[in-house]
């Protein structure tokens, strides 16, 4: 996938794709790099056979409120968000002919599901598409170290990893909301990256950017903006 960073504009395709990878800059634990939302996001993006579509630099603040109890982490918070993804969109499709986010942080949801429905109502083909891993614990646990391992091994501190709160997400967000993930999970992990594996990390990979090649192909958006 070409990247926009190093074209020139006599080169650029008319009315291409442009995909936009976003992520965040949170703490994640002990043992994974404050980029991880980033680094996975552009991960899958590039993983992806999405033909002639532009790779755009990722954009790497969200929206992380609920981790600001941990030194690193950097939120812009939903507002602003909502408000960079709004201008971005106006300006790129200008000259492409799509922008699809490709998102690695859930805190990153309420300003795609306002910013992408807007951009759409303005008459910009925009959509977003996550980067969950299907049945995978929520922050910092086996599914996204695996990932990590997988694509970054050396920014993985497997000697520093440690569990944190295991419950399932849904138990576990009235306390999310209230107390922030320190107040819920004092390591910052929200899962356990016990069993974390590089060669899970390449199937969760693979199954993203089949996913995302498939929804791209489809281009079907639901009243969100998400590809379905």
């Amino acid at each position: 996938m070409p990247d926009l960073a190093g074209a020139v504009w006599p080169e650029l395709p008319e009315r291409p794709l442009l995909v936009l990878p976003l992520g965040s800059v949170e703490q994640h634990g002990h043992h994974l790099p404050l980029a991880t939302d980033t680094v996975v996001a552009a991960a899958v993006t590039r993983a992806a056979d999405l033909g002639d579509a532009l790779l755009a630099p990722a954009l790497a603040y969200g929206a992380s409120g609920e981790h600001e109890g941990f030194p690193g982490t950097v939120s812009i918070g939903t507002e602003a968000l909502t408000a960079v993804l709004v201008e971005y969109g106006r300006s790129a499709c200008r000259w492409a002919g799509r922008l699809l986010v490709v998102n690695g942080h859930g805190g990153n949801l309420d300003a795609l599901c306002r910013a992408v429905p807007l951009l759409r109502e303005e008459g910009r083909d925009a959509a977003w598409f996550p980067c969950g891993v299907p049945g995978g614990d929520a922050h910092a646990g086996r599914a996204e170290t695996s990932l990590l391992l997988h694509v970054e091994p050396r920014a993985v501190r497997t000697d520093r990893s440690v569990p944190g709160a295991t419950a399932p997400i849904g138990e576990l967000l009235p306390r999310l909301r209230a107390e922030g993930v320190r107040g819920v999970s004092p390591t910052g992990v929200l899962g356990d990256p016990a069993g974390a594996s590089a060669q899970e990390g390449a199937r969760s990979l693979a199954g993203l950017a089949a996913r995302l090649a498939a929804a791209v192909a489809r281009w079907d958006v639901d009243a969100t903006g998400r590809l379905r």
